[in-house]
């Protein structure tokens, strides 16, 4: 052997060990280790790598190591969170540890590198080796499947012995130990000899697996080894005298005992466990029972939650979390104060009722946060089963508890604030009407004592704070109705979407982005267009949907451009949001002949009408287009039968309306319209092309009109208003019956609008015609 003596810093390395023309990386954490790559790496990059004997011990002495090991060269050192190093080596040469030079700061090694002297043997020696090794190495590989297909080829290629030999070792998954066998195998022979034997073990452990596998799964299939297993579980519960049901109604009678209930409650539960006893383990009954006794003994029947009584608190909270909503908060208030005074008090059933996006789910947990309650939700949206209210009854398979009741025991207490999210959206089939479930639950007179079906035992609800949401009131069935307070929550006007924008969607959006405060700027005039000519709605949903794409495309800028600051001006803004989507129907220029302009409401909010009105020779037939329905038609007939009772006063001769054909017609003719709002001013635009004198551009009107020309009272008119602002109309014509709801309205929606209140059409007449 020819022998070479280094001296060079060491790593005791733990559970692993590195071959000749190995590349693997390893962690290392200890101190020395860390001194000793930095040694390395300041002279040559050569390190010598020892492995333990005992991956455990901490400080190793030279007793502790094997005495051959690697030189190895370090190709990469890369810094890891929490001082650790990845260390990347090529295995270079075997080498025996000759002494320890030193061992502080760092383990310094003299070695002697190891080489096998000049082996002559005969080529036929080598083939027959060669050819072994690698019937050997296919066996392993067919029979594993734990080396790729790539690598075995690349290895079957190699023509020298040793080499295919030292590859084979490199790539075997083995322990620690049996790479140190192959490391401290220096000659050819040696190698070969311990190389075949491991591949031959590994090969026959593996074959022995698969044949006690074929075995066992020929003699049982998946039925018999429940059953198997299940008898030997039931035997070994004997033997260590466990009962797993005795275990379960010890556990229930120490909840029972635990539970927070009264008398009665605490009676019937208990009759139930005595049930429970009296079952056979193996009944199907008793897993349904089992699951009775966990539902019941997890519901809240006397746990409270204190509420806040700190209304300054409670209006603070109200306050930061919405903008506007003046009633809402106004209600609560003098709840939490009435609630205060009295220490008791039975909650209101409030029903929020508006368009989407108003704000009305989300006004529910500031509720909850403000008087201190656990807050809870139910979307009855779709929900068409009364089961899914009031429960199953436990004899049907599958039985469930109602939502209520779940809420309930979700919520942990029976004071919690439980919100009904669309109950406007609940429907009846064959199992049964939701709404008519939901009676019972919203009467402050029977919530008492609710009765779920599954849990059979009286409820109190009394104490839960009930808010439900709607967008329409019409869905909601009139009983129901009447067991709830209805809150109006009306559309926002331009300046409170502003104020909304401004002091809650824009920072919750950035926030949300990751966009720092002060790098993005929407500038008033931008907020602006954004809110008229990017949406349509009521609500603030669609608005803080276009900040959101305002902010992701802010992101981008200061990630790729490396903006400082991204400015949003209303010049600009279409290179965020793209082009216009909305163009009010502004009031037209100048006044024109059998064209008035009505206020309609819709499910996003207000709207102008623009009613075109046509006169043809004919037969005197009444043409009505633009998708109306049945209302609207009604009322565009009781408007041609007022001008025909009053056709004197305008000298409009009897044989005119014989003779021609009049021809009402609403743009935008692929949107559904209807409702008796239109009536005057279908009525105006008539008249005016039968007598040909305009209609007044700056002016829109809404009514319904009779027979006799009266002026009725019509809804949504806080929308309608907004939509003639919106529109820049000047002067609205308002039935005089709501003159109170416009008496109720903030100023700012009425400023800039001139209202004449109208009782009939004749007024009406006089104002419209030019």
């Amino acid at each position: 052997m020819t022998n070479q003596v280094n001296i060079l810093p060491m790593i005791a390395l733990r559970g692993t060990t590195v071959l000749p023309e190995m590349i693997v990386h390893f962690d290392v954490s200890r101190e020395k280790s860390i001194r000793a790559v930095e040694a390395a790496m300041l002279h040559d990059q050569k390190i010598f790598l020892l492995t333990q004997k005992d991956p455990e011990v901490e400080n190793p002495e030279l007793e502790d190591l094997y005495q051959v090991g690697t030189i190895a060269y370090i190709k990469q050192v890369v810094k890891l969170p929490q001082d650790l190093y990845r260390v990347l080596v090529e295995g270079l040469d075997r080498a025996e540890i000759l002494s320890l030079e030193q061992e502080e700061p760092y383990l310094r090694a003299e070695c002697e590198s190891v080489t096998a002297e000049e082996e002559n043997y005969p080529e036929p020696v080598k083939d027959a080796m060669l050819r072994s090794i690698r019937e050997l190495f296919q066996r392993y590989c067919r029979e594993s499947g734990k080396i790729s297909k790539d690598l075995v080829n690349q290895i079957l290629m190699i023509e020298d012995v040793r080499e295919t030999i030292d590859q084979i070792a490199v790539n075997l998954p083995m322990s620690y130990q049996n790479k140190q066998k192959l490391l401290e195998a220096v000659s050819l022979n040696d190698r070969y000899e311990i190389l075949g034997a491991l591949l031959g073990s590994e090969i026959e452990v593996i074959h022995i697996t698969k044949d006690l596998q074929r075995k066992v799964k020929s003699h049982i299939d998946r039925n018999q080894k429940e059953y198997i297993l299940r008898e030997q579980l039931k035997t070994i519960r004997e033997e260590l005298g466990e009962d797993n049901t005795a275990d379960d109604i010890e556990e229930f009678k120490k909840q029972l005992k635990k539970l927070d209930a009264s008398d009665d409650v605490k009676e019937k539960i208990s009759k139930e466990i005595s049930r429970f006893k009296g079952m056979a383990a193996s009944a199907a009954e008793a897993t349904v029972q089992r699951g009775y006794l966990e539902t019941v003994l997890s519901l809240p029947w006397n746990k409270k939650s204190e509420d806040s009584e700190d209304l300054e608190n409670a209006w603070k909270v109200l306050e930061e979390g919405h903008y506007g909503l003046k009633d809402v908060k106004e209600r609560i208030m003098e709840f939490l104060a009435v609630r205060k005074l009295t220490h008791k008090g039975k909650s209101p059933i409030l029903c929020l009722v508006g368009p989407p996006g108003t704000g009305k789910t989300s006004i529910a947990r500031s509720v909850a946060e403000a008087m201190n309650k656990k807050y809870v939700r139910i979307c009855l949206g779709g929900v068409r089963d009364e089961a899914e209210i009031r429960g199953h009854r436990k004899t049907y398979v599958g039985a469930m508890p109602g939502r209520i009741t779940v809420a309930l025991k979700e919520a942990g207490v029976s004071n919690p604030l439980m919100l009904l999210d669309e109950i406007d959206k609940t429907s009846s089939d064959y199992k049964g009407d939701t709404s008519a479930a939901l009676l019972e639950v919203l009467d402050p007179e029977q919530n008492s004592k609710f009765n779920d079906h599954y849990v059979e035992i009286p409820q109190d609800l009394s104490e839960v704070l009930f808010i439900a949401t709607a967008n329409d009131v019409q869905g909601i069935p009139r009983p129901l109705l009447d067991r709830m307070e209805l809150m109006e929550i009306p559309g926002y006007t331009e300046n409170e979407k502003e104020h909304i924008a401004r002091e809650h969607l824009i920072p919750k959006q950035m926030e949300i982005n990751g966009i720092p405060e002060g790098k993005l700027v929407i500038q008033p005039a931008a907020l602006g267009k954004l809110i008229n000519s990017y949406t349509k709605e009521a609500g603030v949903r669609s608005l803080e949907r276009n900040i959101g794409r305002i902010c992701r495309k802010t992101a981008r800028a200061i990630m790729e451009d490396g903006k400082d600051k991204v400015v949003v001006t209303s010049r600009n803004i279409s290179k965020f949001l793209g082009k216009e989507r909305y163009d009010y129907l502004m009031a037209n220029e100048k006044d024109e002949i059998g064209i008035a302009r009505g206020l309609a409401w819709t499910q996003v909010g207000g709207d102008t009408l623009q009613i075109e009105v046509n006169i043809m020779p004919g037969k005197g037939e009444l043409l009505l287009t633009g998708q109306l329905g049945d209302v609207m038609k009604e009322s565009a007939q009781a408007g041609i039968s007022y001008i025909r009772s009053v056709a004197d006063q305008y000298d409009i001769k009897p044989e005119f309306f014989q003779k021609n054909d009049i021809h009402v017609h609403i743009p935008e003719g692929a949107v559904p319209k209807d409702g008796p709002s239109a009536g005057i001013t279908m009525a105006t635009a008539m008249l005016s092309a039968i007598i040909e004198k305009p209609v007044r551009a700056d002016l829109a009107m809404t009514g319904e009109i009779t027979l006799r020309g009266r002026v009725l009272p019509i809804g949504g008119l806080k929308e309608k208003l907004l939509a003639a602002k919106y529109a820049r109309i000047k002067e609205v014509l308002v039935p005089a019956k709501n003159r109170p709801d416009i008496e109720e309205m903030d100023k700012e929606i009425i400023q800039g609008l001139n209202i004449q209140f109208v009782e009939n059409m004749k007024e009406v007449l006089s104002e419209a015609l030019a």
